[in-house]
């Protein structure tokens, strides 16, 4: 966890003897600090780097905010973050967290505050220059990821409002990733995968169930089923797959789901030969069952085709 929202005290309490000493100066604002136990922190205040040296012992009247990661690797990244990115947009890169936070349910990876202020940081450097990136999966994004595509609309206004820099609207799905992404405790990289999959597994369906109408994207059945790719495609790239289970009980039951539930298993095992093609992954007995249930619940609520 960061301890960047409100002040973190630094032990001992007198000027000079908090028992933090400095490992480097970033610059004039910023220091790299360790603490008796060799715990290493970021801390900002307002001067707090102006002719210090390593070594040196720091005033804890004169730290306005703490950053102390759990992960010592994301604690590294934080350091190098630090010396690349203005100050500013780490304090508003925070903000936007807040009010993440306060939105969604799921607790956020440490390590949003990194990935979302490099990205943010970047962005404004870019604007800067008039150098803008399209994202070719907005439209998915915001189907998918309504809730973090919206919050990402929430922290274009707020940098609109903070630094007066007009972002292109389609930083709201990058931002949104980042989001989904802290949620999911995934990198970037197998978060873009996990989309395309989810975006490949609906086109697929929705032209397996063509003849039988239409699905509502927005209904609570279409949005369970996306959850599930969601959780399912992060399980496929993790190689976490639910395993096929020995038994003869559990095998039972898998052939009567396939066998009551014929056209949906079909339907999975088209979703399952995607999957082979693109990624060149096979799933389990188990996974195409849930799949077919979770089928079977969302075909439900197919609409008649408007002419």
């Amino acid at each position: 966890m960061f301890e960047g929202f409100g002040l973190f005290f630094l032990p001992g309490g007198a000027k000079g003897g908090s028992g933090v000493r400095i490992k480097k100066v970033i610059n004039n604002n910023i220091l790299c600090v360790i603490d008796e136990k060799g715990i290493e922190s970021i801390v900002t205040g307002r001067g707090l780097g102006f002719g210090r040296k390593v070594g040196q012992f720091v005033d804890p009247e004169a730290v306005e905010k703490v950053y102390r990661m759990e992960d010592k690797t994301v604690q590294h990244r934080l350091r190098e973050l630090v010396e690349q990115i203005p100050l500013e947009h780490l304090r508003l890169t925070e903000s936007l967290i807040e009010e993440i936070r306060a939105a969604v349910r799921q607790p956020l990876n440490e390590s949003l505050l990194i990935t979302l202020a490099d990205h943010i940081s970047f962005a404004i450097q870019r604007k800067a220059q008039g150098i803008e990136f399209k994202n070719p999966l907005a439209g998915s994004i915001f189907c998918y990821y309504p809730t973090e595509y919206h919050l990402g609309q929430k922290c274009l206004d707020m940098i609109r409002d903070t630094c007066g820099v007009e972002l292109n609207p389609d930083e709201a799905a990058f931002i949104a990733l980042h989001i989904v992404n802290a949620e999911l405790n995934t990198d970037m990289s197998e978060m873009y995968d996990i989309t395309r999959l989810i975006d490949g597994a609906v086109e697929v369906v929705e032209y397996f169930y063509r003849d039988r109408g239409v699905f509502d994207r927005e209904s609570l059945d279409f949005s369970r089923f996306v959850v599930h790719l969601r959780y399912f495609a992060q399980r496929l790239f993790q190689d976490k797959m639910i395993p096929d289970s020995s038994s003869e009980e559990d095998a039972a039951f898998r052939a009567t789901i396939a066998r009551s539930c014929a056209e949906h298993y079909k339907c999975a095992l088209c979703i399952a030969a995607y999957i082979k093609n693109t990624w060149h992954k096979d799933l389990s007995q188990e996974e195409l069952v849930y799949l077919t249930i979770h089928l079977k619940r969302v075909a439900g609520g197919l609409r008649p085709a408007t002419p």
